[in-house]
């Protein structure tokens, strides 16, 4: 997915997070909800979560130089890794800490006027921003309709930590509207604390999620079996290849993938003629699978070769 993709989607939850954050925090002031101030910290962390990932954005488009020969394209992958972080400590701890200070200082809400029209409202504006989120991600799948798959398969990871960020905030909101609804309508203060702390443990939930999924693209993970297997076939294709091992793959951001093969030629050929052929090798891998900036070919015939000819 190209990069500006990403930055839409970003781009949609940063402005919308920051005006949601603003409204919750005033519907709170006046009315006192205890999950609407979760829900309002909640949003400031969204914010501040989506201005990271554009820095991971800006940063990975940096060249390669000395010290990162492969370039800074896992940039974005620790940036989401921070993301999850922030979202487990702020969100969810401090969603957790408002909900236990409210059950042990329990107040019961009054005009809840506020709270309803900022929440409709929110929800609303946070629908708007995962349908671009989504409809930004899909571009580039092939089977739109299992997100969780796709997300798990996913090498973009700042477009599905904004995806999984504006469905974490959507489910929160429905459980602040039925935590201020139910807390008003059954004069109970503790529903009210109690949808505080679910909404701390949903947020708890999500972290862990964008954390495990960040860390297997910072340790540096595989291409598809999609991309494997149409390696494969093109060095099947090649009459000159005789028998290969598994292509190593690593993903240096979404669109940066380093390929290393080991491959055995055909018998008999000659110096030259087995260069060329993996000249022409690495320029079909490219052509045809153009997120494969950087192939390594290793051959052990043309390694034999050299040696037979230094001799």
């Amino acid at each position: 997915m190209a990069a500006g993709g990403s930055n839409i989607a970003i781009y949609s939850a940063i402005g919308a997070n920051l005006l949601i954050a603003v409204s919750k925090f005033i519907a709170a002031s006046f009315t006192g909800s205890s999950a609407m101030i979760s829900e309002g910290i909640h949003s400031m962390v969204d914010t501040g979560n989506g201005l990271l990932l554009l820095l991971g954005i800006k940063r990975s488009k940096q060249r390669p130089d000395s010290l990162h020969p492969f370039g800074y394209g896992k940039e974005v992958y620790f940036w989401s890794f921070v993301v999850s972080v922030l979202i487990f400590s702020l969100g969810g701890g401090f969603a957790i800490y408002e909900g236990i200070h409210a059950l042990q200082d329990p107040h019961v809400i009054g005009d809840a006027t506020w709270n309803y029209a900022v929440l409709f409202a929110a929800i609303i504006f946070e629908s708007i921003a995962l349908y671009l989120s989504l409809k930004t991600f899909n571009k580039s799948r092939k089977n739109s309709r299992n997100l969780i798959s796709n997300i798990i398969k996913s090498k973009d990871a700042a477009t599905f930590a904004v995806i999984i960020e504006d469905t974490a905030a959507l489910v929160g909101l429905t459980i602040a509207l039925f935590g201020v609804f139910l807390s008003q309508q059954l004069q109970n203060p503790y529903i009210d604390g109690g949808a505080s702390v679910l909404i701390g443990l949903l947020l708890l939930v999500v972290a862990t999620f964008l954390a495990r999924e960040s860390k297997h693209l910072l340790l540096g993970e595989s291409a598809t079996p999609e991309t494997l297997a149409n390696i494969e076939k093109i060095l099947s294709e090649n009459n000159k290849v005789k028998e290969w091992c598994v292509p190593q793959t690593m993903h240096f951001g979404p669109d940066n993938i380093l390929l290393v093969v080991e491959l055995d030629l055909i018998d008999n050929l000659e110096l030259e003629e087995a260069e060329e052929t993996m000249d022409q090798l690495r320029k079909d891998i490219k052509e045809k699978q153009p997120k494969i900036s950087q192939v390594y070919i290793q051959t052990r015939n043309l390694t034999e070769s050299k040696k037979a000819a230094a001799k």
